[in-house]
């Protein structure tokens, strides 16, 4: 295990198989204690190939233990993305005398002579809390005559209509499927068709309620959808969202989903969805992504593996200038990783950057306050010609994350970037918080409305940290090194 923790590019709280390919999370389930994380996985390649299901558990959304392959490739084709369940109420039949998950995945299967793959949903079961799966004998238990594109089931109780729901991607539109058992599903409707982006194929939906700026009588629908990677769009693949409601079969946009909303404003958070089966008691909707981008993902330059996990963060739905807006904020139990390093309040740059310049830190948390309508930026693995700003422009009101010179970055023509989130109904000051790692950065503004996800690939002497503030004064300043609590004892 001490070689995987040093390589250069593994982060140190986030998320990534111990080796080869990964790319979208998966069957994200909480149950009898634990959060399940699936992922698309090529146990043989460090590039995108015959799909399995990774696994991962963890108690705390921060340390993860890496589980045996839960799903491989059978006669139906490979393990595509798709989503779990618990059947609390026995609808399949497939458990006895206590509730078991069920996860809900594509078939794919390559077809000869140049014709088109299948696309069909099928579903496993397990008794004994994900260890092991049982493939149900009658798979698939949902195929479609015309779709090529028919794939990433996200699946539901909706305890409204007493039913199971399913959104499932077909192409360039999303369908809505219902059940009473998993096993026998009705087409119910299809949405997309003139609305939101269309500038790659939709994939990986997931469709949830959330109440409205904490109110549970005021509550909306989200809907995320993420689509895939065109060489016409520099920004590659990324995911939307829309707010409306939905009776069980029928999803209504509303007025403010006329409008393409980003999730992030990033290159590297896609094809995320949520956990399904949180506890009443806790009440969150909790969602991850996976970090990075189809325009370069088979090639980033990491050895042994390829591909991680953003952190674990919760939605909100909340009231911006009229708007209704998806916010995102990362998921409370990252402080349990936080060693406090630094705080300060009410200080000068100079100040600040002289105590900067004590530390050597490469996976950390930057959480700062500076006035409205002031720039201010950090500077963040900086080393020989490397560095990434982070920061807010104080006149044009936008949060921005420039990796120009951020390291290596050779490997795609359009890895290079600026990105920039408009900020919305800002308050009397400008928030950060940055998440720090060996090849990433996290940034949430404004109380997470505008969120930045990029990865960065800096030598491991880049370690340097600075701030440049236009009225030389930050109101507050700390950070925190993360370590994970399995990873603190080591440290």
């Amino acid at each position: 295990m001490s070689t995987i923790a040093k390589q250069n590019y593994r982060g140190v709280y986030h998320f990534s198989p111990r080796e080869k390919w990964m790319n979208d999370p998966n069957g994200m389930v909480y149950f009898e204690g634990e959060y399940h994380l699936f992922f698309q996985h090529h146990p043989d390649g460090m590039t995108w190939g015959p799909m399995h299901w990774g696994h991962a558990v963890s108690n705390d959304l921060v340390s993860w233990e890496e589980l045996p392959i839960a799903l491989a490739p059978d006669e139906l084709g490979m393990i595509f993305s798709g989503s779990a369940v618990v059947d609390w109420n026995n609808t399949t039949e497939f458990f006895e005398d206590k509730p078991g998950l069920v996860a809900i995945f594509t078939h794919h299967l390559e077809m000869p002579d140049g014709k088109p793959a299948i696309q069909r949903q099928s579903l496993a079961y397990s008794k004994d809390k994900g260890r092991t799966w049982t493939r149900y004998e009658g798979n698939p238990v949902l195929e479609h005559e015309s779709f090529i594109d028919f794939r990433d089931p996200k699946v539901f109780w909706h305890k409204e209509t007493n039913q199971w729901v399913m959104i499932i991607a077909c192409g360039q539109t999303v369908c809505l499927y219902h059940s009473p058992d998993l096993k026998s599903w009705t087409f119910a409707s299809e949405f997309g068709e003139g609305i939101g982006s269309h500038d790659g194929v939709w994939e990986c939906p997931d469709l949830f309620p959330l109440a409205i700026d904490g109110d549970p009588s005021n509550t909306k629908w989200v809907m995320l959808v993420s689509i895939g990677a065109d060489p016409a769009f520099v920004e590659g693949s990324r995911t939307q969202y829309f707010t409306g409601d939905f009776d069980g079969k029928v999803f209504t946009p509303d007025e403010d989903s006329m409008n393409v909303r980003w999730l992030d404003y990033g290159r590297d958070n896609y094809a995320g969805v949520s956990w399904s089966d949180m506890p009443a008691e806790d009440g969150r909707r909790l969602f991850i992504g996976w970090m990075s981008n189809w325009m370069y993902a088979n090639q980033t330059p990491t050895e042994v593996f390829r591909g991680a996990m953003t952190i674990a963060r919760e939605l909100y739905l909340e009231s911006r200038n009229g708007e209704v807006i998806l916010v995102q904020k990362p998921a409370r139990e990252m402080e349990s990783a936080r060693i406090r390093v630094l705080s300060m309040k009410d200080a000068a740059v100079k100040d600040i950057n002289a105590r900067l310049n004590e530390l050597n830190l490469e996976s950390y948390e930057i959480v700062a306050q500076f006035p409205r309508h002031k720039s201010a930026s950090f500077k963040v693995r900086v080393g020989a010609g490397q560095q990434t700003v982070i920061g807010i422009h104080g006149d044009t009101e936008e949060l921005y994350v420039d990796r120009m010179a951020s390291g290596q970055h050779d490997f795609h023509e359009h890895f290079q970037g600026h990105h920039s989130a408009k900020l919305k109904a800002a308050g009397p000051s400008y928030d950060l918080r940055i998440y720090v790692d060996r090849s990433s950065v996290e940034v949430f503004s404004n109380g997470g409305q505008a969120v930045i996800t990029d990865l960065i690939f800096p030598k491991p002497e880049s370690s340097g940290i600075a701030v440049f503030a236009e009225n030389d004064l930050l109101i507050s300043l700390d950070i925190y090194k993360l370590i994970p609590a399995d990873k603190q004892e080591k440290n």
